[in-house]
């Protein structure tokens, strides 16, 4: 492999819905250089902590400590939940709060 197929190979690629968002390249010491349009999506500046995850075959990059509601819920809950109707829903409610406010 001569040097320019191997830089190639080291290319990463951000990812964001679906789109390349930017491309870094890796050094020979395992570095990348934060692009701005991330580092601005990201919310980051000099000094911050970025994490990386796997995702079903893809790497994410975040700012560490900022989970989504859904990494929470995946972390907790390893199956997905039944579909509800919002008559189940409506229904559970109702069932709950006779249930606290009963008398007797």
């Amino acid at each position: 492999m001569d040097h320019d197929q191997q830089q190639a190979s080291n290319a990463i690629t951000v990812v964001i819905s679906g789109m390349a968002l930017a491309h870094s390249r890796l050094t020979a010491q395992g570095q990348i250089s934060v692009p701005l349009k991330v580092r601005q999506r990201l919310g980051v500046g000099p000094g911050a902590v970025i994490e990386w995850d796997e995702d079903g075959g893809h790497v994410v990059v975040r700012k560490a400590g900022r989970y989504s509601s859904e990494d929470i819920h995946r972390a907790l809950f390893f199956a997905a939940p039944a579909p509800r109707t919002t008559a189940d829903l409506t229904e559970g409610i109702r069932r709950h709060m006779r249930k606290r406010h009963a008398r007797g």
